[in-house]
């Protein structure tokens, strides 16, 4: 077999081995690629006749994903991309059954424990958590991370992934916990197309893992190509691993050690995955496996052919360096086996993944079958003695004639079944109503559940706890207040960690953790660089992994460098696993009103439709912020608190209780009792509106105000709606942009609620300006709600309503 250079030496290791086990061995792995390269095959075919909806599949990287899999050892994890199944199959992770279930979308965690048909397919997951909401032991098995579509999106949780297992090495205090690691003994196995390592997530992930030195080791899968881009276009030298050489370690400093190795090279691939592992696992020491000459025989996925864009001679390398082949004849080189049984090895397992897809559509087919069956009998009972029998029947051909039919059929049948017999009302009708609605409970809990974790853990289930106040207790500035909230949960909890830029040393900018690291140490109150997508990575890591991370961004307007992280992993993570994993992280923030372009942002308008799966909390003051970390760090969920950035030297009343005192998510609190007018605001705006208030009473205005205090969940007691019954006048106020959470917090009242019964007069938003507040005092009066603005609104909805009483002002 054709040398292949790498940055190691030696054969692979047989001494403890006899030839004929050495021989299994082989054999083994070879039959293990073979069936995932058919399953590939097949599974493409079926995407292309109709059964499937999309394709996307690891052949051509059958080989290296072998050699990956002999270093994988239980307690490690995995953080990948979708060419991974050789590898899932090789460790036993997945397997052919759940590979075809998830092609199929068969809504079954049974039958696709990664997802329950939620994702397409080749993403990948274990579960680690039970039904009941309790971690399993993480120690004992194999680990897999939720996979992504986004193909660099899951780089920054890899980082936390490798960064638990640092913590559980060198702090001490967290060896109770022992469910999740041995003594930190884990690696963090990720995977990346060599074309994704041209995003901006790759190389943040790298240099944060080269600066905190965490066993992570990274496998660059390197077929030449970024679906039809090559790589003379993506990569500089076009060689990725030439381009890092700088974070190459030296004696004396931190960063990687760098290996490449050839993709259709059996032997080299299990020697340098067997050094480099061995390394990173004792170390500590993060590894890049720069794996080239790889093939990608299908192409990128089922939406194209690479025949388009791949030139002949390109092409036809390919073929002769598939790494099978390659593979096949260094096995009979080498005695390991004969062309003939080598043959008959590939007949029996093309045969045995062929019955393996059989069996997974029949299986699902058969459970459409029946309900298909079930409608179906229910609308013609229906149809019998009706003048629409004909159209009836014509729904039931159309159901029966459907080509691989799915439960959207079935129920699309129904529903047009009832239009068309609107006007009676039968027994028979009833019938098919009520199984209507069985369906569709069934079809929540398939398709719709699993947003938040569900649990007896969830934060929502938190026991309310009153803030306690001795009589002399002191007014203390509001920072103060965030400042003995940590420190009494550091003190209960020591899985508790935080981290951010300039968290550590001086206690963040605004001194909610003064001190904390000197008491506390810095493995567990951190400083970090300035890179908040891999901030918030570091932290959903170690909250799949059992710690408790609190993740700081140091403003508001920042977080937009890590909403791909938040939105398509962190958000999306107990919904696209189907409750199988969480990562009950907070991330902690600040944010409205200050001054400037880039500090004074409030756009919760973007956070509310890109963040759906984490709470969203904003409290008005550092107390009830600290009422919320206290029940957050007793959750399960993840969680986002924006603090008031103009609040944090206002004076506040220290509770006796201050770590132990909690406010309940979703639970709205009327802060000025009024009977003219309903207004509803949040965070710093609400300073304004009180003081609005006090001058409207001198016009003879009463508002209700009302604080909804987390804007997900809202308000769960329906006090904004009760508020509108007795008001029937409504003012939102909001610091973002018109029809942004203004527009949330109006569909939730006058919609959900039901407000808009109760409403004599057109309800208002007031908002931003259309563009970001300019710097300066007179930037911000002109830009967002001022005292003039929220007393001007409430008077003209009054002037509306009784102009007699409340004559126009201009």
């Amino acid at each position: 077999m054709p040398e292949t250079a790498i940055n190691v030496t030696g054969q692979l290791n047989t001494a403890e081995l006899s030839f004929e086990d050495f021989k299994k061995i082989v054999i083994q792995d070879y039959r293990i690629a073979y069936e995932s390269r058919q399953a590939s095959l097949i599974g493409r075919r079926e995407v292309l006749t109709g059964k499937a909806k999309f394709g996307i599949f690891g052949d051509g990287k059958e080989v290296a994903q072998l050699a990956m899999a002999k270093a994988f050892k239980k307690g490690d994890w995995r953080a990948g991309y979708y060419r991974d199944q050789t590898f899932m199959f090789a460790t036993g992770m997945s397997n052919l059954n759940e590979f075809f279930a998830q092609l199929y979308a068969y809504p079954d965690i049974e039958k696709d424990p990664a997802s329950g048909g939620r994702q397409m397919n080749c993403h990948y997951a274990t579960r680690f958590v039970n039904e009941d909401g309790s971690w399993t032991n993480q120690a004992e098995t194999m680990n897999c991370s939720a996979d992504i579509s986004t193909t660099g999106g899951h780089m920054p949780r890899l980082l936390g992934l490798a960064y638990a297992s640092k913590l559980y090495r060198q702090n001490k205090q967290l060896e109770y916990l022992d469910k999740f690691s041995v003594r930190g003994n884990e690696v963090a196995f990720g995977t990346i197309g060599n074309g994704s390592t041209s995003e901006g997530l790759f190389f943040e992930t790298f240099n944060a893992a080269g600066v905190l030195q965490v066993p992570m080791a990274i496998s660059v899968w390197d077929d030449a190509y970024a679906i039809s881009v090559p790589a003379k276009l993506q990569t500089t030298k076009e060689d990725i691993s030439e381009i890092l050489k700088g974070f190459q370690r030296e004696k004396g400093s931190n960063g990687y050690e760098i290996y490449k190795v050839k993709g259709w090279d059996y032997v080299a691939l299990c020697e340098t995955y067997e050094r480099a592992i061995a390394l990173c696992r004792a170390e500590h020491v993060p590894v890049l496996i720069h794996v080239i000459e790889m093939t990608q025989p299908q192409g990128h996925s089922t939406s194209g052919s690479h025949e388009r864009y791949k030139s002949k001679e390109r092409l036809a390398w390919e073929e002769e360096h598939d790494c099978l082949l390659q593979m096949r004849k260094w096995m009979i080189a080498s005695a390991v086996a004969t062309e003939a049984e080598m043959d008959a090895l590939e007949v029996t397992a093309k045969k045995y993944v062929r019955d393996v897809q059989k069996q997974v559509w029949a299986e699902l087919s058969n459970e459409i079958v029946i309900e298909i069956n079930e409608a179906s009998h229910l609308i013609e009972r229906l149809a019998q003695n009706l003048p629409e029998h004909d159209q009836l029947y014509e729904v039931i051909a159309e159901l029966r004639n459907c080509i691989d039919p799915g439960r959207k059929d079935v129920v699309a049948a129904i529903r047009k079944a009832l239009r068309i017999t609107v006007k009676h009302n039968t027994a028979q009708k009833q019938e098919l109503i009520t199984w209507l609605a069985s369906e569709n409970i069934k079809n929540i809990k398939r398709y719709n559940s699993k947003l938040f974790s569900e649990t007896q853990y969830s934060p929502l289930n938190v026991a309310n706890v009153s803030a306690r106040y001795y009589e002399d207790s002191k007014f203390i500035d509001g920072r103060e207040v965030l400042n003995a909230c940590f420190d009494a949960n550091f003190e209960r909890d020591k899985s508790i960690v935080a981290f951010g830029e300039d968290v550590g040393a001086i206690g963040d900018v605004n001194q909610g953790f003064a001190g904390l690291q000197t008491k506390y140490g810095d493995l567990r109150i951190t400083d970090t660089g300035i890179r908040e997508a891999t901030i918030i990575g570091q932290g959903m890591g170690l909250a799949m992994r059992g710690l408790k991370p609190i993740a700081e961004i140091q403003y508001l307007d920042y977080l937009l460098y890590s909403i791909n992280v938040l939105s398509d992993d962190l958000a999306s993570l107990s919904y696209r696993t189907s409750g199988g994993q969480k990562a009950p992280l907070i991330v902690r923030t600040r944010g409205h009103r200050l001054e400037g372009i880039w500090h004074s942002g409030s756009p919760l308008g973007l956070i509310l439709n890109s963040m759906r799966g984490l709470h969203i909390c904003v409290p008005r003051d550092m107390t009830q912020a600290a009422g919320m970390y206290n029940v957050l760090l007793r959750g399960d969920e993840p969680a986002l608190v924006i603090e008031c950035l103009n609040g944090y030297r206002l004076k506040e009343r220290l509770p006796a209780n201050v770590g132990e005192f909690t406010v309940p998510l979703g639970k709205a609190e009327i802060l000025n009792p009024g009977t003219d007018i309903t207004v509803i605001s949040y965070g710093s705006t609400l300073r304004i509106v009180m003081e609005a208030a006090v001058e409207l009473e001198k016009l003879g205005i009463s508002i209700e105000v009302i604080d909804p205090q987390t804007l997900y969940p809202f308000d769960t007691e329906n006090v904004c709606g009760n508020s509108l019954k007795k008001t029937s006048k409504l003012l939102i106020v909001d610091e973002d942009l018109p029809g942004a959470a203004s527009a949330y917090i109006l569909q939730r009242v006058i919609e959900e609620q039901r407000g808009y019964y109760s409403l004599d007069v057109q309800p208002r938003t007031l908002t931003a300006k259309h563009h970001r507040p300019p710097y300066g005092s007179d930037g911000g009066y002109f830009s967002k709600p001022s005292l003039d603005d929220i007393i001007e609104a409430v008077y003209s909805i009054m002037n509306e309503t009784d102009p007699h009483r409340f004559p126009s002002i201009y």
